[in-house]
């Protein structure tokens, strides 16, 4: 009975590690490069095995804004084909397609900023409080155009932190 139970809790341990959620997952607080003020809080999670990320909160703005940046443009592969000016800010997955290249790394996915509506290749690594460099755990996400492009360092947050930004 003892050996039962030692391989039952082998195996639970091991169903564990195997089905734990990537260190990307989760709830993060964007945070603009140049002001250091935060922007939006997005959950990031994996679907049907590609990357996600909808923004769950904006801040200094209304809730219900939409992204008129973006009217009129439209994407092949993004949301049926929507007219970007017509979708919320808040709500709306405006990261997705992302493949997994290893554990905390994706990318060939996109990004379209609910702003402007533009759209950029993304790319997410995250990177692990190390108490110098990284003094939280922290999500970059770098979107690019070409061979040029820029990162944002996002702070983990939890849902109540990523929900509340007003």
């Amino acid at each position: 009975m003892k050996k039962l139970t030692a391989i039952f809790a082998a195996l639970v341990l091991a169903g564990t590690f195997c089905f734990a959620a990537d260190p990307a997952e989760g709830f993060w607080i964007s945070v603009d490069e140049k002001s250091n003020k935060a922007t939006a809080g997005w959950e990031i999670q994996e679907k049907g095995g590609k990357l996600t990320g909808q923004i769950l909160s904006v801040a200094d703005q209304p809730q219900d804004v939409l992204a008129t940046g973006g009217a009129g443009k439209h994407y092949d592969n993004f949301m049926n084909n929507a007219d970007i000016g017509t979708l919320p800010s808040v709500g709306t997955s405006w990261i997705w397609d992302l493949q997994k290249h290893d554990t905390g790394k994706w990318a060939n996915g996109y990004i379209i900023d609910p702003g402007d509506g533009k759209r950029y290749k993304c790319r997410i690594t995250f990177h692990k409080a190390d108490g110098k460099k990284y003094k939280h755990d922290t999500l970059e996400m770098r979107g690019e155009v070409g061979p040029f492009g820029r990162s944002q360092f996002w702070k983990k947050a939890t849902k109540e932190e990523a929900s509340a930004l007003r």
